[in-house]
């Protein structure tokens, strides 16, 4: 092999870290951690001559070590285990955007960002792109966002993203345009909005801008190999610190391309790497003063309960919107699956177990619907794009409420509130968290005008932590387990 043409290079890629710091004991193994994280990359740094480590988004949340220090606790452990380049997520914005600039001065690694902008004068807020060298080549990483996955700016009337895959796409040629000329070696993409987006995106791309690669997020999606989408390796390498996706590269530096390769997820744990002691002692420095702060004990549950899915009837879901449903009198919650963070919670629940899984401030709105309003709303959930890997608002409902789904028939089997089967114009009121709010027309697929004519929204809780706090500090929490009360039928 001619080694001036052909070049070598190994790209190491985690995605959706979320703030999964330390190890767990799973069947007596320690698994993940940002400490063996970093072990194996130090690792393979120094027997592979040429290596880069890249972030495709959501380093923050997850966490309290993360939500306490309102990130600055995640950038030092970042710039510890060390980035060459990372790109923007959903949740690098729940701080706020003025305070996700004041973390990106503070990171020690580019933060790359092609398509959140100042509306006018139209002005990037982050670097469009980097370029790395390695072994004589320049690689550029290109970082991309859409406007569906960032609903959190939504409400901003200054600062934009682009709308969809195609803008994305647009904008990814124009930069790859601007440097057309400049001997570009490898072009990769640091995307955040999903396995199946990213594969849509890579439809879009003229082969003629070179892009080679896509790292995407956001979806948590596990591969055996990479997809193959218009000739650019598409992968995703799930979520947290438990893997690490890793990339054997053979770059072509005549015609700027891949020409081989091999690509595998990497497990870490105790028998692939050892820990990096010194990242270990800083995030047991952050945990030392968050459980001081948070081992307060709040309740015991009866057993250990689950969330082992989002797009399936869950004890953690039943739990905490039966809880909601109690405390604040409505005839229904509809509770997002995704603002539960944690699998498992329990037995006994602490104030910091409680605030890691449900870790957001979001305020609870009351809205009144009719039956036929939420008739449409579960078609819409339920469609077939929830179960196909896209990243779609899946929800957990309180007790009364029964649903009985057919795929095949895309239609409802059974549809009942409290035994009885619901009628279009039975009316009902429903608390929905702030998120679902501001974005309900794409998480319920109906007119949040249409519904405001049943009658004003009521801010009936400031903070949905406040509400799930005093209910497991004052009560005995209800507990029905998984009851039956979404089935899913083929």
């Amino acid at each position: 092999m001619d080694d001036d043409r052909y070049r070598k290079l190994v790209l190491l890629h985690s995605n959706d870290l979320h703030g999964d710091f330390l190890p767990e004991e799973i069947d007596g193994e320690l698994i993940g951690g940002v400490a063996r994280l970093s072990s194996y990359i130090q690792q393979v740094r120094n027997e592979e001559p040429y290596v880069i480590y890249c972030i495709p988004g959501d380093m923050l949340q997850g966490s309290l070590i993360d939500a306490e220090y309102k990130g600055l606790s995640t950038i030092e452990i970042m710039n510890m285990l060390g980035p060459d380049v990372a790109s923007l997520g959903n949740h690098e914005t729940d701080y706020g955007l003025t305070h996700l600039l004041f973390l990106e001065r503070c990171a020690r690694f580019p933060i790359v960002n092609a398509n959140i902008f100042i509306k006018n004068p139209y002005t990037r807020l982050f670097q469009s792109h980097a370029f790395l060298k390695r072994h004589g080549m320049r690689i550029m990483f290109i970082g991309i966002i859409t406007e569906e996955v960032m609903s959190a700016i939504k409400g901003d009337s200054l600062v934009s993203t682009l709308i969809d895959v195609a803008d994305a796409a647009q904008e990814v040629g124009r930069i790859c345009n601007a440097y057309h000329r400049t001997d570009v070696d490898l072009t990769v993409l640091l995307t955040h909005i999903g396995f199946e987006e990213d594969k849509k995106l890579a439809a879009m791309l003229d082969p003629a801008w070179g892009v080679d690669i896509i790292i995407g997020a956001h979806t948590h999606t596990y591969l055996e190999e990479p997809a193959v989408v218009n000739d650019i390796l598409i992968v995703q390498a799930g979520k947290g610190t438990d893997q690490i996706g890793r990339f054997d590269l053979v770059v072509d530096t005549d015609l700027n391309t891949v020409h081989s390769y091999t690509w595998q997820l990497v497990p870490i744990n105790e028998k692939t790497c050892p820990n990096d002691d010194a990242l270990a002692s800083i995030v047991e420095a952050y945990k030392e003063q968050t459980d001081k702060k948070y081992g307060r004990i709040l309740c015991r549950l009866p057993h250990r309960m689950t969330h082992p899915s989002r797009t399936q009837e869950t004890e953690l879901g039943n739990l905490f919107a039966d809880a909601m449903r109690t405390c604040l009198g409505v005839d229904l919650v509809m509770f997002g699956s995704g603002s539960i963070r944690r699998e498992e919670m329990g037995p006994v629940v602490t104030l910091g177990t409680l605030l890691e899984t449900v870790p957001y401030h979001a305020k609870v709105f009351m809205v009144r619907v009719t039956g036929g309003q939420l008739k449409t709303m579960w078609t819409h959930i339920l469609r077939e794009e929830a179960f196909v890997g896209d990243h779609t608002e899946f929800f957990q409902f309180s007790r009364g409420l029964k649903i009985e789904w057919s795929r095949s028939k895309q239609d409802f089997l059974r549809f009942t509130y409290m035994g009885e089967p619901v009628g279009d114009n039975q009316k009902f009121t429903m608390a929905i968290q702030n998120f679902h709010r501001d974005n309900f027309d794409t998480s319920f697929g109906v007119s949040y005008q249409e519904v405001l004519e049943n009658g004003a929204e009521v801010v009936i809780a400031t903070d949905e932590q406040d509400v799930l706090l005093e209910y497991f500090t004052d009560n005995d929490p209800e507990t029905y387990g998984v009851e039956g009360r979404l089935k899913i039928f083929a």
